[in-house]
């Protein structure tokens, strides 16, 4: 555990003015960007991506639920695989039950991976999770958008998250989409990586502690994640 000085009360509240004026331009700051990124130029979706769901067959058009945006968040579960991923099962787990807030802003949230909507569904059983969640259906929609990567190979030079490189054959994102007044659908942004940070109320609440992620000294970052019930007893 790093070492931390100690302070009067009047000089704690000093230092902590101080960081607030920081904070505060940071906050600043993120609502510039969050601005810059909601006036990304749209790029038109030519493709008819169909989807497993557990009503049936349904395009990307159905999936925004008659609604006008559509935030998709790319779960690693590939074809072949058993369980689904323990770092983007911590991330649903933040997610977990946001629709009805989302769809409050005319928008909804789904959940997609590759592997077959069977395993997904009893992966979701196991994990006590409530959102839609939907197979591509052996389509190339988490291959378009940056996600999969069959062979562990790129079919693009881009790489995951813009880089050029390749670290899975699955990887985890977060798209979203606009449907347009004409009934045509747009793709406005993806973020990969770290982008998906802001996503996680763990890692934020962990980030206002004196210990914070505790990952410092870890192989990689989330080397400590489990799935919500492979836990040791800690409650």
């Amino acid at each position: 555990m790093a070492s931390h000085p100690f302070a009067s009360r009047e000089d704690w509240l000093t230092a902590r003015l101080s960081l607030l004026k920081e904070e505060k331009a940071l906050t600043r700051e993120r609502d510039r960007l969050a601005a810059v990124r909601r006036n990304l130029p749209l790029v038109l979706v030519d493709t008819r991506y169909v989807f497993d769901t557990l009503e049936g067959a349904k395009d990307l058009p159905e999936l925004f639920a008659g609604r006008s945006q559509l935030v998709v968040y790319h779960f690693m579960f590939g074809k072949t695989w058993e369980e689904g991923c323990p770092s983007c099962s911590f991330w649903a787990d933040n997610y977990e039950r946001l629709n009805v807030h989302l769809a409050a802003r005319d928008t909804t949230l789904v959940t997609v991976s590759s592997a077959p909507l069977e395993k997904l569904t009893t992966y979701r059983e196991r994990m006590g999770w409530t959102f839609e969640w939907v197979s591509t259906a052996g389509s190339s929609f988490g291959i378009d958008f940056g996600v999969t990567f069959p062979g562990k190979e790129s079919p693009t030079e881009l790489g995951y998250n813009f880089t050029g490189r390749v670290f899975g054959e699955e990887m985890p994102g977060v798209s979203t989409f606009l449907k347009l007044d004409d009934g045509r659908i747009a793709h406005s942004y993806s973020t990969y990586g770290r982008g998906l940070d802001i996503l996680n109320m763990a890692y934020n609440l962990l980030d206002l502690t004196p210990m914070g992620r505790q990952e410092e000294n870890l192989p990689h970052p989330m080397a400590w994640v489990r799935r919500r019930d492979q836990y040791e007893a800690q409650e």
